[in-house]
């Protein structure tokens, strides 16, 4: 056990205990986009650890590099500079095969849109994804885990909003994904409606402890984490530690 004072820092420094395993380590990423005549910084060097289970939420505008960093951490893009560590490899040196491989192996993906083909049923729908896994869940229990065992049969257009995204988590989490990477998930929501699709995302980090990152533009999720991640202009600002993670009905906005 951390000495008292020691834990007090870490939890201050928004560091986690050495005991927890690194997933992540990012070292000075950065990325910059060729726009004609014009280089765009996306990325100004960002630094950030990553433990193995934690569920981590990263803050910022429009602009500050949040779903820039996620769609390398997920393998959908490469940085032009730095380190992107993942069990000690750096994904920053793979062929676009080798990415294609690691997403297909260790990424789930959850966007603000859902994405369904409509003429598939829910059920199909998930069971897309199992196609392309080693190891995949049955999709009625993918489903099973989002609450939405009784709408398996139902089209896209027959389910609502709220449905529709926690069929598109159960089509990720069927993959079995060591990392779940969740892209404004509850943009599109209203707030009753979200807390349902986050209750499911906080249950499959609960249950079985996938390494789950969510950005938003929402403050109030922020409550849910283990740390917090502002970021500014392309940089990690600041890291916090939550000491007591709120419970999803507990969250106000």
């Amino acid at each position: 056990m951390l000495p008292r004072c020691t834990a007090q820092r870490v939890r201050k420094l928004g560091i986690l205990p050495a005991a927890t395993p690194t997933i992540f380590d990012l070292r000075d990423v950065c990325k910059e986009y060729q726009m004609g005549e014009v280089v765009v910084p996306a990325l100004r060097g960002a630094t950030l650890t990553i433990q193995r289970g934690e569920l981590l939420v990263i803050l910022g505008p429009s602009g500050s590099g949040k779903s820039t960093l996620l769609n390398i951490i997920g393998g959908l893009d490469a940085p032009t500079r730095g380190e992107v560590l993942f069990r000690g490899e750096d994904l920053a040196q793979y062929s676009e095969a080798q990415r294609t491989q690691y997403r297909r192996k260790h990424i789930g993906f959850v966007f603000q849109f859902y994405n369904l083909m409509p003429n598939l049923t829910a059920e199909e729908n998930v069971e897309l994804a199992t196609e392309i896994s080693d190891d995949p869940m049955n999709p009625a229990e993918a489903l099973d885990m989002v609450q939405l065992d009784d709408r398996r049969t139902h089209f896209p257009s027959q389910l609502s909003g709220g449905e529709q995204q926690r069929v598109a988590i159960a089509r990720a989490v069927a993959k079995r994904p060591e990392i779940l990477l969740c892209d404004e998930p509850t943009g599109a929501l209203d707030i009753a409606t979200g807390k349902v699709v986050l209750d499911a995302l906080n249950e499959i980090n609960r249950r079985i402890g996938t390494t789950l990152i969510l950005i938003t533009h929402n403050a109030s999720i922020a409550g849910l984490a283990d740390r917090v991640i502002q970021m500014r202009d392309g940089h990690v600002h600041s890291i916090t530690a939550n000491t007591d993670r709120k419970s999803v009905e507990d969250l106000v906005w």
